[in-house]
């Protein structure tokens, strides 16, 4: 059964279906970081036009999987505008502190997005953790109603939502050491090139993996504290599939 059918399958007939992680992994790391470190030479594409095509394989996919959502997701967009600007000071040459600076700071706007947006409808802790996808809001709410809850839960979602936020920092200060820390050639070489394609394999490895631990931590401390505040089980709250979750 092919990756599409499966999606398919298991979103419903006629849904719109997002890149899986293998996906995701190929088109935004595997092959730059193979154009970056193996074809960046003057006898092949050279510095200046592998920097070009290994730009167009994550740019390409993450607009194809925002045009197949049907809708803009904010962090897709920050995504590709990351890699645009990262091509953009590549391409000009320009210091590659620049690119040290850009790396932390897309995360770390991320970060401050996530405690602005706290007490808002748009709460990005709310859209990433806490929702229909994953726990049933209204047996939740309902169960805190009933214990009186509601108050100590929203202290609760604040401390989630520092974790969270936390998570994005760390992100923005590991990847500006490792830019700093890989990023010696100047730009427009062969050399660059190369550090900029073993930036990109080191960056799931050193950045992603410590950053998603924090993220974990964060639902961890979410589940716990869901299941104290409402005294119901977490099979309970957690959606599963089923025709009642549907």
């Amino acid at each position: 059964m092919s990756e599409r059918h499966s999606s398919q399958s298991a979103t419903g007939a006629g849904q719109p279906h997002k890149g899986g992680f293998f996906s995701n992994l190929l088109f935004n790391i595997i092959i730059p970081v193979v154009i970056l470190t193996k074809f960046s030479g003057e006898t092949q594409l050279g510095p200046l036009w592998s920097i070009v095509v290994a730009l167009a394989f994550p740019i390409g996919y993450g607009l194809w999987e925002m045009r197949l959502t049907g809708k803009v997701n904010g962090f897709s967009v920050l995504g590709v505008v990351s890699v645009i600007l990262t091509g953009g000071i590549s391409l000009l040459q320009l210091d590659p502190k620049y690119i040290a600076i850009k790396e932390a700071a897309i995360p770390g706007i991320i970060g401050l997005a996530v405690i602005v947006s706290q007490k808002s409808h748009r709460s990005l802790v709310k859209i990433l953790i806490f929702n229909e996808q994953i726990i049933r809001i209204e047996k939740v709410h309902h169960a805190l109603a009933e214990r009186g809850k509601t108050g100590e839960f929203e202290k609760r979602m604040t401390v989630v939502t520092y974790i969270v936020a936390c998570s994005f920092f760390l992100s923005s200060a590991l990847n500006y050491l490792l830019a700093k820390i890989v990023l010696q050639s100047p730009p427009g070489t062969t050399a660059f090139s190369e550090e900029l394609g073993r930036m990109t394999a080191l960056s799931y490895p050193v950045i992603v993996i410590p950053s998603m631990v924090v993220l974990l931590g964060a639902i961890w401390y979410l589940f716990t504290q869901l299941k104290k505040l409402t005294g119901l089980p977490l099979e309970e709250l957690m959606v599963d599939g089923s025709k009642e979750d549907r």
